[in-house]
């Protein structure tokens, strides 16, 4: 088993932020699940209507899809929980993350 790096996805995140600078200055959130095997399985943005081309369009969406599945599949490899559900919020110029309990978000349902 791995050790846990506790500073890992807040320095990804930071990173995404400064190379998606632009984006990340407008409010927005993705609600993400994961599945059994340790992988994001879906999510759900609330964005401004004007940025989600611009988004998609940038590569930040999927960038963002790519870095959660890494932390999911990181913390299933590190038995650091909870590692099925979470929230990134974004605006101001950051991204952070909040991981969820297993089971408490409307995607687990």
């Amino acid at each position: 088993m791995t050790n846990f790096d506790k500073n890992f996805e807040s320095t990804r995140l930071r990173m995404l932020a400064q190379q998606y600078s632009e984006i990340v200055k407008i409010k927005g959130q993705l609600i993400f699940c994961a599945d059994d095997e340790n992988r994001m399985s879906h999510g759900t943005w609330t964005l401004e209507e004007t940025m989600i081309d611009q988004a998609k369009e940038s590569g930040f969406k999927l960038h963002l899809i790519e870095l959660l599945d890494n932390f999911i599949s990181y913390r299933g490899q590190c038995n650091e929980l909870p590692k099925k559900e979470g929230v990134v919020r974004f605006g101001d110029g950051e991204l952070n993350i909040e991981w969820l309990p297993d089971g408490s978000s409307h995607l687990s349902k």
